[in-house]
């Protein structure tokens, strides 16, 4: 740079403002400089040093305790990011995902980002990786879960989301019912679970939308430890798919899937058409979160603002300062009652047909 500046005759920060702070400059002077610096094969400023002098990376990052793929993949999760990626744009800063695939406990990705702060989406509350971050003396935000205390936190209210829907098939007179869950642990589980595990699980969204499931139905008189839990580990329509055939091969008396996202409810949907179950005349599926995918299908589901979701945390964390207690912001839910839930049949629609 200083050999840049005497081959112009200007001063470094002449020099550095053609890079950085273009505004400074009338236009014919910055062209002079970057035309001289490219004669010279000067790149620019070091963004490494810069970092070290300015103690800013220029970036978020954004920490996913999945296969990098899982953000491309799943549309919730494609929501966040972009959500994330709009706030990170309306700032002229970078996204840096951190992924972390299930099961792994090597933290180097944590520890390596130059990042200025974290976004945390959807972890476990004993995930070593939500340990690393919360170690940087960085700002985070964390989205969904788990609640920490101290660190600003968006999401919905899960409970009040899944009460909502629990009253809606409790009022159409659904009482023997099933669940599919996602993963409640960093342990892999794909069976029925008991309600102790439940009521440890980890993901604590998991956890509180079971627990609110069960106070829902308990006030109808039905024993929760009675209603099969089944949970899969990874989230696909076919995972949703073998996890439906699974409980309604045990359970056939089931009369309404409540699944705890939209992926695993179109999964149940494939499963009940390729057993020959008319959706909803002799089951209801429901789902939670709202995707495009669950309009198409039609499902009656709890939606959820994700690309929202993802630009609030962003925004929270890039106006991140000394702001004393832990902001929370809470999203809307909103129940949609579409075509994939209706009243039970009777015992003689069940016999004879409707």
């Amino acid at each position: 740079m200083a050999s840049l500046a005497a081959e112009l005759g200007v001063s470094r920060t002449t020099v550095s403002n053609a890079y950085n702070r273009p505004d400074q400059l009338s236009p014919e002077l910055r062209r002079r400089v970057l035309e001289t610096a490219r004669r010279l094969g000067y790149p620019g400023p070091d963004p490494v040093a810069r970092s070290l002098r300015t103690r800013k990376a220029g970036a978020v990052g954004l920490l996913l305790t999945e296969n990098l793929s899982y953000a491309f993949r799943d549309p919730a999760a494609i929501g966040v990011l972009e959500g994330l990626a709009l706030a990170c744009e309306g700032a002229g800063v970078g996204l840096h995902l951190v992924p972390a695939s299930p099961g792994r406990d090597d933290v180097a990705a944590v520890h390596r980002a130059g990042v200025d702060g974290f976004v945390v989406y959807s972890v476990p509350d004993d995930d070593p990786h939500l340990a690393a971050v919360l170690a940087r003396p960085v700002p985070t935000v964390v989205i969904d879960q788990p609640r920490v205390e101290g660190v600003d936190r968006v999401g919905p209210d899960d409970a009040a989301a899944i009460t909502e829907l629990a009253d809606h098939l409790v009022g159409l007179g659904h009482r023997k019912v099933g669940v599919l869950c996602m993963r409640l642990a960093r342990d892999r589980n794909d069976g029925f679970v008991p309600v102790e595990r439940q009521q440890n699980a980890h993901f604590h969204v998991q956890r509180t939308r079971l627990e609110a499931l069960a106070k829902a139905f308990a006030r109808v008189g039905v024993d929760w430890a009675e209603v099969p839990v089944v949970e899969r580990f990874d989230h696909t329509v076919d995972d949703g798919a073998s996890a439906a055939r699974q409980l309604l091969d045990s359970y056939p008396q089931v009369t309404a899937l409540i699944c705890t996202s939209d992926i695993l409810a179109l999964g149940a949907l494939a499963e009940a058409e390729r057993r020959g179950l008319r959706v909803p005349a002799d089951l209801t599926v429901t789902g939670f979160d709202g995707i495009a995918e669950a309009e198409r299908a039609g499902l009656t589901t709890v939606h959820q603002p994700v690309l929202e979701k993802g630009r609030a945390a962003g925004k929270l964390l890039l106006a991140s300062a000394d702001h004393g207690a832990p902001r929370v912001i809470t999203l809307n839910t909103e129940l949609r009652i579409r075509n994939t839930s209706a009243p039970p049949r009777t015992m003689e629609e069940h016999w004879f047909g409707p």
